[in-house]
């Protein structure tokens, strides 16, 4: 079987307050962005492998959020021994989500090629287990998240028509040391409010709590998304604890030759 695990952007990310667990409350919108996706193939074999192209990994693979699902559901259902064969086109460490998706998506195909009948809610508790965001790749529909991105909100809203432009320096963002150095606080406006508003609009109202303490460690990424909207962007953010600027634009971006550089990726919503 083969899957086309996603990515996502997050619209709006307020770091709410600290839990007493040691995590952080948060309220963020999450996007999923089909047109950038990995491919995952699961097939039975003898022994358990993980095969991974496009990218090194140098983890056990026991480690690997993909092992780790499967391992999750194998531990409740007599599944097989089984080779996962990764192709990444996903940035690792761009806050794009793609280590969560591969992760939703196992667990979704497994489901699948051995007839579990687990209900999505119940591949959401699952899901959890790995990750904060993995949840949403259940669903995988533009959805508010809240707690600590576990709770999900399906949100009507539609992008389409809009181009998107994903930008990745060669800067890699620890995320436990993003939330370490972030004052929590409860945001000025409701985000699931201002999601209404027109796009043009969001640049006033939508923030990123981590952009300030990740732009002063790193400004390129605060000079990427200033050039974002000279190019005519409608709204621009880093995606999660980064380090992927995104902007969101009316028209097919065409000046993007300061990027060379970097990752870049365009696509049509």
């Amino acid at each position: 079987m083969i899957s086309f695990p996603n990515a996502k952007i997050n619209i709006g990310l307020n770091v709410v307050e600290r839990r007493n667990d040691g995590f952080h409350n948060i309220e963020t919108l999450f996007y999923p962005v089909y047109q950038l996706y990995d491919v995952l193939e699961i097939i039975e074999t003898e022994e358990v492998s993980l095969s991974v192209f496009g990218t090194d990994i140098s983890e056990n693979i026991e480690d690997n959020l993909i092992i780790r699902a499967y391992r999750l559901l194998q531990a409740d259902y007599s599944l097989p021994a089984l080779a996962f064969y990764l192709k990444k086109a996903i940035p690792i460490g761009a806050g794009l989500g793609g280590g969560s998706a591969d992760a939703a998506f196992t667990l979704k195909m497994l489901n699948d090629m051995f007839c579990l009948k687990i209900p999505n809610k119940k591949l959401e508790n699952y899901a959890v287990k790995l990750g904060a965001d993995c949840p949403f790749f259940i669903e995988n529909k533009p959805s508010m998240a809240q707690s600590k991105g576990e709770v999900l909100t399906e949100i009507d809203i539609n992008l389409k028509g809009k181009f998107l432009l994903l930008v990745k320096p060669d800067i890699y963002i620890n995320t436990a040391e993003a939330y370490a150095n972030i004052i929590p606080h409860k945001p000025e406006y409701n985000l699931q409010t201002i999601i209404n508003k027109p796009i043009s609009e969001w640049k006033n109202f939508i923030f990123n709590d981590f952009e300030d303490v990740i732009f002063n460690k790193y400004p390129l990424l605060h000079e990427i998304k200033k050039i974002m909207y000279g190019f005519g962007a409608v709204y621009a953010s880093m995606s999660g604890s980064g380090s992927t600027i995104y902007g969101i634009f009316n028209q097919y971006p065409k000046n993007i030759a300061n990027f060379e550089n970097y990752y870049v990726k365009i696509v049509d919503l």
